[in-house]
Order: structure tokens, then sequence, then C-alpha cells
């Protein structure tokens, strides 16, 4: 990732430097542009800008851009990138575009982008350099694994603020970075191919980048410790893979933290072939993204504790590869869970609720939980009800929605809350166990049901992301393949404290 810096006034531009030009909603130019105090650093006069931002039709749409080299002055460049109305989805596409202009730029030796914020109404504050820090090193990730060398990428963005001294400034920047930094692991484990990923290489993943953090210990419980802890939903999913499944729980514990016990829990299907209900091989192509949610709760927890946020929380992550096998379970099994709830097996292709549960069971039952929160790329149901951009949002409580929802929003990550009617309870019955995996439609209602009866009575919310956790292109902050989504929500969440109640209303 490129080095993130703040300066108050913009920087004399050198040979190397590609400058971003914000256009507001019609074609405004920043005023900046025009001062006398620019001067000799401006790169191009501001009548040719406006007669090139005419000549392209950019009115200042978010996203749009005009590309003007400086003659002469390879790779020195100007972009002038709409900002739209300056909201915050509209920053980070101003800012995601830039970015990604500027990168293609750095093949031809541009090795810093400068970035400047100030809106044409008012000064960019902590939230907007939060989105724009966070947008810039996101926009600009990639996954390769090539014999050709990478492209050269920028070294720098410098970030153009007026109140970029100010100390709620500077931490947003800095909450921005480590955001960043752990949306792009979770982004990272998600595209790493399943050949190289097994439960055993995710759960070492989770050791080595969280276990040199204060106040956070990782315990792995293999195939014996999952055995004699009941962990027959985890075990069972994973018997028929000849890499053998992993419980991860990673736990921050700051001291001094409050009585609260958020504990987050991932899906962490390494590959899914389906099992015996085995899927078509079109299905399959992009099941190493089925272990997104767990990379979400891994990154939420990674930034919440190089934050040094004041809240405990524990992310649990049943990891396991659905195979096929001779030791493959098998449509028909009963599955006892943690905690002795079993499940009859209809679809074997239904596991990732089959480990969630002992998930949820185990964090309530053994690890203390206050509240839970799970995040799975649980059913194709949700991409036919929300698409490919919003994720489902379950939840017990009305304050925990909220909460979570709000968080989304300050995050830029969609989330749409959906019904948790219990008139669809009675399809989860089963003659010969407690409940059945695969009680069809509407799917993610009915999954959700299923995962609350391992919840008991604590405030519980689902996010199912089988629609956001893989992008098939580009789109704001958004890079094609693995998202990290949910990270940021999760994190935003435990920055207000983990709220689940409603918040209080006030009277004149």
């Amino acid at each position: 990732m490129p080095r993130v810096e703040l300066l108050t006034g913009l920087p004399r531009l050198g040979e190397d430097d590609v400058l971003a030009v914000p256009v507001g909603s019609g074609g405004t130019l920043p005023a900046w542009l025009t001062s006398p105090a620019f001067g000799t650093l401006a790169p191009v006069p501001a009548r040719l800008l406006s007669g090139a931002l005419r000549d392209t039709g950019n009115t200042g749409k978010a996203g749009a851009i005009t590309n003007l080299p400086v003659p002469g002055r390879r790779p020195r460049s100007v972009v002038a990138v709409g900002q739209g109305d300056g909201t915050l989805p509209h920053l980070r596409a101003y800012v995601a575009t830039a970015v990604r202009r500027a990168q293609t730029l750095a093949e031809h030796g541009a090795t810093r982008l400068v970035l400047p914020l100030d809106g044409a109404v008012a000064p960019a504050g902590a939230d907007e350099v939060r989105a724009a820090v966070e947008a810039a090193l996101l926009a600009g990730y990639r996954f390769r694994e090539t014999s050709k060398p990478h492209p050269p990428r920028l070294a720098t963005v410098t970030v153009v603020a007026t109140d970029a001294e100010d100390d709620a400034v500077v931490a947003a920047a800095r909450a921005g970075e480590v955001t960043a930094s752990a949306v792009a692991w979770a982004r990272d484990l998600v595209n790493t191919p399943s050949d190289t990923k097994d439960p055993a290489w995710l759960a070492g993943q989770a050791r080595e980048r969280l276990s040199g953090l204060p106040h956070v210990t990782v315990t792995v419980l293999g195939p014996e410790e999952l055995a004699a802890g009941g962990f027959g939903g985890l075990l069972a999913v994973g018997g028929g893979s000849a890499s053998p499944p992993r419980l991860v729980v990673a736990t921050y514990q700051p001291p001094g933290a409050g009585p609260a016990r958020p504990v987050l829990v991932g899906k962490g299907i390494t590959f899914d072939t389906g099992g015996l209900s085995i899927k078509p091989t079109a299905g399959m192509r992009e099941m190493k993204t089925d272990m997104a949610g767990g990379a979400a709760v891994l990154a939420a927890l990674d930034a919440a504790a190089r934050l040094e946020l004041p809240v405990a929380v524990t992310a649990v992550v049943p990891a396991a590869e659905n195979a096929v096998s001779g030791a493959s379970y098998r449509p028909g099994d009963v599955v006892r869970h943690v905690g002795g709830r079993t499940t009859e097996v209809q679809n074997t292709d239904a596991e990732g609720r089959m480990v969630l549960a002992d998930g949820l069971a185990h964090a309530r039952l053994r690890l203390g939980a206050t509240v839970l929160v799970d995040v799975a790329t649980l059913t194709g149901a949700m991409k036919v009800a929300l698409g490919a951009r919003t994720a489902g949002l379950y939840a017990t409580t009305d304050g925990l929605a909220t909460a979570l929802s709000t968080a989304a929003l300050h995050a830029g990550e969609r989330v749409w809350r959906m019904p948790l009617d219990g008139e669809y309870a009675d399809l989860l019955h089963s003659d010969v166990a407690d409940a059945n995996n695969a009680p069809g439609n509407p799917g993610g209602t009915t999954a959700a049901l299923f995962l609350r009866s391992f919840t008991g009575d604590l405030p519980w919310a689902h996010l199912d992301v089988a629609g956001p956790a893989r992008a098939g292109s580009d789109d704001a902050e958004v890079v094609k393949g693995g998202t990290g989504y949910g990270a940021r929500t999760l994190l935003r969440w435990l920055e207000a404290g983990a709220p689940v109640d409603p918040p209080p209303t006030t009277t004149d």
C-alpha cells in the first residue's frame, strides 16, 4: 500500500506527481485553482481545464473523469474527477477514480497522487478524511499471483485538507489507514486460491497476524479438541476433506474494557464443492470466497486491536473444506452440535449453517458472549433478493439492527434489514432431529431461523453477505474479487461500543 501523508495546502508539484482536481456538481471547479496563492503551482490554466471539462461532458457527476496530461512533462498530469454533491459516497468515488488513474500513470513514472479534499461548501473534516484515506488505499488494492513482475505502484498519496493538522483529523486518517490495512488482509484471505487455503492455513494466517498484537490471544482447536467439545456440525462438514477442520478463536481483551462481550462468528468454508449434494462446475469456481465471513470478523478484530478500542471482542471462525470422499457426511445423517441440539441433514450443500451453529453455540455457552453477530456467505437467495452489493441483515432486536445499520452507513457498506418471520419456523421440522438444515424458501429467512435456535436469549444479528463478499468489477473503493465486506461495518459498530439497545430518545 502507498504511504499516506496529510498536508494543509497543495505542495509544489514535481515531475512524478499527479494532481487530482475535484469537480463539483454542475462542473464547479475549486476556488484554489484560480487563486493567486496557487500561482506557479498550477500545472494547467483553469480556463484550459474548464474547456476540457466541457469538451468531455464532465459536469461533476461522482466518478466522472477528464485526463489532462501536461505537454512535455510526462508523467506529470492533472486528473479532473467528479465529486458530485460532496457526500461521503461521492467522495469515495472521487478518490477511488483518481487513485486508479494515477496507478496507470505509475507505469510511466508517477510516484505520488496529490488529492485535495476540501469541498465547495466547507473544509473536509474527520469523516471525510477517514473515508478518503480508506478509499485511496482500498481502490489501489490488487491481488496477483503471476510469473511476471508486478507493475509499478504509487508510493505516496498526499491528502490535502485545510484542517489536516487538527487532532481529530489526524486520528481519523490513522483510523482510515488501519481499517484499509485490515480490509486488504481480509481480501488477501478471500482471494488466496484453495489449493493453498485450507483450514490449517487459515488458522495459521490468523495466528501470524494477530498473535503479536497487544491484549490479543489466538486459540486454534484441531480435530481431537473439536470432537471433545461436541462440534458435530464442523466435524461433519469437514469430514470428507483430506484437510481437517479447525476452530479459530481470537480474543482482544484490553485493560479496563466494560462488561460487554460481543462475539463475532464468521463462516470459514475454505472451499465448497457442495459435498455429496455436489455443485455444478460453474457454481464451484468462486467457492474460495466461501470463507469471506471468517475473513471479515478476523479483520474487524485486527483493526479493533490496532486502534486500541476500549471494548473486548472475540472472533470465532469455524473453518472447514466441504469436499467429496467416502468420509463425506450424507443426506439423512443426524448431526449433534455444541450444546446438544441435533440437525437432520437434507442437503450437504447447506453446510455454512452447520458450522455456524457450532460457532454460535460455543460463543454463547463457553465464551461468555453478551451479544452475537455472525457474518456468512450463506444463501444464493440473498443475491436474488438484494443483488450483489447489499447484505441482508437479520436481527432479534431493533436496537441491534439499528446500531449495525448505522455502522454500515458510516462504513459505506450497504445493508437491508430482512424479516425474521416466525411463520416459516415450521419448515424447519424434522421427524428425527430438532431441525432440518434445508427447509427451503424463503431461503435467506429460513437459514436465519435455523441459526437463531443456537443463540439462546442473547441479542443476535446475522449478516448474509453472499452478494457483496465478491465483486465482478471495480466500483469506487471496491475492487474486482474478494471485497472484505463486513469488516468495516463491524469495526464501526465496535468503535461505537457494540451497542445493542435503541438510541435514547430526547424531548424538548
